[in-house]
């Protein structure tokens, strides 16, 4: 075993042969049990044919470069978070998904699914029920093309943006109206922005809406421009979405000490804050395929050493619109589970194509 350099994350480079096998040993009884692992139980294991000893001085090593931990003096040995990242980044043989799972899958997701309410509702049922432990979905943000965009005033300083939406979707928002509006202001606005985002999203037209306007190009007098600039900033980060939350009883079933207890208790604390919880999830939709986020790596389960396996899903446009996942304890069925989210994500976008609204 090399002594890795502080200046870069710890590699598979830095590990002899010796020390990979007895590593990957230990994390896969780890993952298999949830139990500490000792050198004796390494040894009897098929792989390993080195004497106890031998195991526990590179088990100790190991321990020194963070890689494992010992959660009580006579016990044996478990995986860090950097340990298991390590093993998922470097070790881990990712299975496929079984002819049955995909059965599965297409049962409960689309047998019965018509609108995408009911689409992702029951994403997050299937992959709780074969995936052994929490079903997250996000909801999608409402990319459709608009038609229409008209001001209404309310009342002093207040007014209603009408968004009506290619799909058919009306969505009502109240803005605060910046000081020197008008009536024509509002009419002005309406018109500037209905004729930039018509057949458009707010997504694909609000860089050269905003570069219009920097470049003093979008003939708005001021109170008008400054109202486009606002409500641009404002639907762009204001999308109303859900985070769905399937199987918290799966979190419960293997719960035998009072620590296992608490840290389910931290668990269902941390699913309660949904804001955090699809902010994370929104890192998926950033990501090539599956993301995966392990205990105290994301400050969100640093607490209850939680892991989630996420992957973003797309609309009949191809584009990037949510994320669904698993989350469970850190010794998740990674094989198993990351290609079962993955198929997920692509059965939700498949279905979206033909979903009613």
């Amino acid at each position: 075993m090399t002594e890795p350099r502080g200046d870069r994350p710890l590699s598979l480079a830095d590990l002899d042969r010796r020390s990979r096998e007895i590593f990957r040993e230990i994390v896969e009884s780890y993952l298999e049990t949830g139990e500490p692992v000792g050198s004796r139980t390494v040894s009897q294991r098929q792989k390993i044919d080195l004497s106890p000893a031998s195991i526990r001085n590179t088990m100790q090593d190991l321990a020194q470069i963070g890689l494992l931990t010992a959660p009580h003096t006579s016990s044996g040995r478990l995986p860090t978070n950097q340990g298991l990242r390590l093993f998922v980044d470097g070790l881990l043989e990712v299975g496929d998904v079984s002819d049955d799972e995909r059965a599965a899958v297409e049962a409960q997701v689309a047998g019965s699914a018509a609108s995408v309410a009911q689409i992702l509702e029951k994403a997050s049922d299937a992959l709780s029920g074969l995936a052994g432990g929490a079903g997250l979905v996000v909801t999608p943000t409402h990319e459709a093309a608009l038609r229409h965009v008209e001001f209404v005033a309310l009342g002093p300083g207040e007014s209603l943006a009408v968004l009506v939406f290619e799909d058919g979707a009306v969505e009502n928002r109240l803005m605060r109206l910046p000081p020197g509006v008008t009536p024509s202001s509002l009419t002005e606005a309406g018109n500037y922005l209905s004729t930039r985002l018509k057949n458009r999203t707010l997504t694909e037209a609000r860089t050269d809406i905003h570069a219009e306007i920097s470049a003093r190009k979008a003939q708005l007098d001021d109170a008008a421009e400054r109202l486009v600039s606002d409500g641009i900033a404002d639907w762009s980060g204001g999308e109303k979405r859900a985070l769905i939350v399937r199987g918290r009883a799966k979190l419960l079933e293997d719960v035998e000490a009072a620590e296992d207890l608490e840290r389910i208790r931290l668990l269902f604390d941390d699913l309660e804050r949904k804001e955090d919880v699809i902010a994370l999830l929104d890192q998926a939709r950033d990501a090539q395929g599956v993301k995966i986020f392990i205990g105290a790596e994301n400050p969100l389960f640093s607490l209850s050493g939680s892991s989630v396996i996420a992957a973003p899903y797309m609309n009949k446009q191809q584009r990037i619109v949510g994320a669904l996942g698993v989350i469970g304890p850190t010794r998740l069925n990674y094989a198993r589970v990351i290609p079962l989210v993955d198929y997920t994500a692509r059965v939700v976008s498949r279905l979206l194509d033909d979903a009613k609204t």
